[in-house]
C-alpha cells in the first residue's frame, strides 16, 4: 500500500474524495489546508495501479481538469491517478506541463504516472468535439419531442399589457412582478402585439433625458406603450444603429410547436421569450398561454437528464474546457472571441446603460479596482428605478453604480451567481434554469477576479450548435 495526498485547490466549504479505490462507496471528507482559503488535501492508504476518482464540492460532482482525466464507456468523466511503489521519491511532486506524463495536484510518496499501454481502455478525455456531437444530437432529438405546452406549470399566471397603459404604470407593474420581458395585448385588434422588454425602458429613458435631464412623472405619464412602439425604430436608429421597421411581424409559438423550435426562434431573432398562443381554428382570436424563454427550456431539459448525465457527456466537462462564454484572457488553450466588458463602482449608470445596448449584451460585471467582483449590472435592473420613482429623483449621467446598487432590492442583489472555470457544465446549466438569473460570472475562486462569464445564450449555442 501507497500513502497518496489528493488535493482540490479551487475552493469550496464541503469537499469529499470518492474513487473507485473503495468501489466509490465513501464520501471521504477532505480537509482545509492551513492558512489557505481554497486548498484542500486528504491522503488515503492505495494499493499500486489505476483509481479513478470525483470530488464532490458543495453538493456537486466535479472533476479537477489541472489532473489527468478519462472518459469510459458510458461517458461518464473522472480524474484518473496510476499508483506504483516506489524506493525514493520527493515528497511533493512538482507540476508539469498538461502533456506531462504526471498528474498535477498531487503529493505523495509515489511515482503518479499514466500507462501508455492502457490509453486503449481508459482514453483520456482528447474527444471534445466528437462528444459536442454526440450531445447535441440526442439533445436535438430530445427536443425535437418536445413540445411548448410541456413548458406550461400546471398552476400559475400569465401577465400581458395593453397597449394603451403608459409607459410610467408599464414600469412599475414589470418591477413589482420582477418580470424582465411581457406581451403586449392590442385590445382595438384583439391580439397579441409585441412584447416590452427591459431595454424598451433603457432606451425610454437614455431619449427623454437627453431633453429633459431630470424625468418627472407626468413626462413618463403622458406616454402610452402603443406610441413608444411606434417610434422604437427611430430611436434604435439613433443609439445603436439599428433599423427595425415599426411593423414587423409578431413572434409567437403555438403549444404543439416542438422545444427546438421554439429554442431556435429566441436564439436566431436574439429575443429573451416569445408568447404561446393557442388561436381558434378560424384564426379569428387567440388566447395567452405562456412565455416561453430559454431558462424555461433549459429547466425541462435538466429535468429529464438529472439522473442520466452519461447520456450527453459534455455536461459533465468543466466549462473552462468549453468553446463557449467569454473571458478575460485565454482559458484552456483558447482566447475568446469577445472582448468581457467590465464596470467600475464609480462609473455613471448613463455610461453603463449606453454600453448595454450599444454592445448588444445583457449584463455588465462590476469590480472592484483590483478586478474582483462586486457585483453584476443587467438590462433587466432597469426596472428597479421604479422603486420609490428613483427616475424621477436622478439623473442618469449623475448617478454612479454605487448609488444603482444600493437601489436594487434585497432579491435583485442575490441574483448574481458565480461559478469556476472547474465547475460542470450541468451545474451552470441548474444555476441558469432559474428564470431570475441569466449568466453566470466566472472568477477565480481566491482572489474573485473576474475570468469570464457564461450567459444563458451561450450555453444554448454551445448545445444546438
Amino acid at each position: 500500500m501507497v500513502l497518496v495526498t489528493f488535493t482540490w485547490s479551487h475552493g469550496g466549504t464541503h469537499v469529499f474524495l470518492c474513487g473507485s479505490f473503495d468501489g466509490w462507496s465513501e464520501q471521504i471528507p477532505m480537509n482545509l489546508v492551513e492558512d489557505s482559503a481554497a486548498v484542500f488535501q486528504r491522503t488515503v492508504d492505495l494499493p499500486p495501479g489505476y483509481h479513478k476518482y470525483k470530488f464532490l464540492v458543495d453538493g456537486i460532482w466535479q472533476v479537477d481538469q489541472d489532473q489527468l482525466c478519462v472518459q469510459d464507456e458510458y461517458g461518464a468523466i473522472n480524474n484518473l491517478v496510476f499508483v506504483k511503489e516506489s524506493v525514493s521519491m520527493p515528497s511533493t511532486l512538482i507540476r508539469e506541463d498538461a502533456q506531462s506524463k504526471l498528474v498535477s495536484g498531487f503529493t505523495s510518496s509515489t511515482h503518479l504516472e499514466a500507462s501508455s499501454s492502457s490509453e486503449s481502455q481508459l482514453k483520456p478525455v482528447m474527444q471534445l468535439n466528437n462528444e459536442i456531437d454526440v450531445s447535441r444530437h440526442r439533445l436535438l432529438m430530445f427536443l425535437s419531442s418536445s413540445q411548448a405546452y410541456e413548458l406550461i406549470p400546471n398552476s400559475g399566471k400569465v401577465f400581458a399589457l395593453d397597449t394603451e397603459v403608459a409607459v410610467k404604470q408599464a414600469f412599475h407593474i414589470m418591477y413589482e412582478q420582477r418580470l424582465a420581458v411581457m406581451p403586449l395585448w392590442d385590445g382595438q385588434n384583439a391580439m397579441i402585439s409585441g412584447m416590452l422588454t427591459a431595454a424598451d425602458f433603457i432606451l425610454i429613458l437614455l431619449k427623454l433625458q437627453e431633453s429633459h435631464p431630470m424625468l418627472t412623472h407626468d413626462e413618463l405619464e403622458m406616454h402610452t406603450i402603443s406610441a413608444w412602439k411606434y417610434g422604437k425604430f427611430q430611436l434604435q436608429a439613433e443609439v445603436s444603429g439599428a433599423m427595425i421597421p415599426p411593423n414587423r411581424r409578431v413572434l409567437q409559438a403555438g403549444p404543439d410547436e416542438s422545444l427546438k423550435d421554439v429554442a431556435l426562434t429566441l436564439l436566431q431573432n436574439k429575443i429573451s421569450a416569445v408568447p404561446v398562443l393557442h388561436s381558434s381554428e378560424d384564426g379569428s382570436s387567440s388566447q395567452l398561454l405562456h412565455t416561453a424563454c430559454l431558462a424555461g427550456i433549459l429547466n425541462h431539459i435538466c429535468r429529464h437528464f438529472r439522473r442520466s448525465l452519461e447520456y450527453l457527456p459534455i455536461v459533465q466537462q468543466p466549462v473552462g474546457n468549453l468553446p463557449f462564454g467569454t473571458w478575460t484572457r485565454e482559458v484552456g488553450g483558447r482566447a475568446s472571441s469577445r472582448v468581457l466588458l467590465t464596470l467600475h463602482s464609480g462609473d455613471l449608470l448613463s455610461s453603463a446603460l449606453k454600453l448595454l445596448i450599444e454592445g448588444e449584451i445583457s449584463s455588465i460585471p462590476i469590480v472592484d479596482d483590483n478586478g474582483a467582483l462586486i457585483n453584476v449590472y443587467s438590462r433587466s435592473d432597469i426596472t428597479s428605478l421604479a422603486r420609490g420613482n428613483v427616475y424621477a429623483r436622478f439623473r442618469l449621467d449623475q448617478m454612479i453604480m454605487t448609488q444603482v446598487l444600493q437601489v436594487l432590492d434585497e432579491a435583485s442583489r442575490d441574483r448574481c451567481r458565480t461559478c469556476t472555470r472547474f465547475d460542470s457544465l450541468y451545474r451552470i446549466m441548474e444555476v441558469l434554469s432559474d428564470p431570475t438569473v441569466r449568466r453566470v460570472v466566472v472568477i477565480d475562486p481566491n482572489s474573485r477576479h473576474v475570468e469570464g462569464i457564461i450567459t444563458l445564450r451561450d450555453v444554448f449555442n454551445l448545445l444546438l450548435g
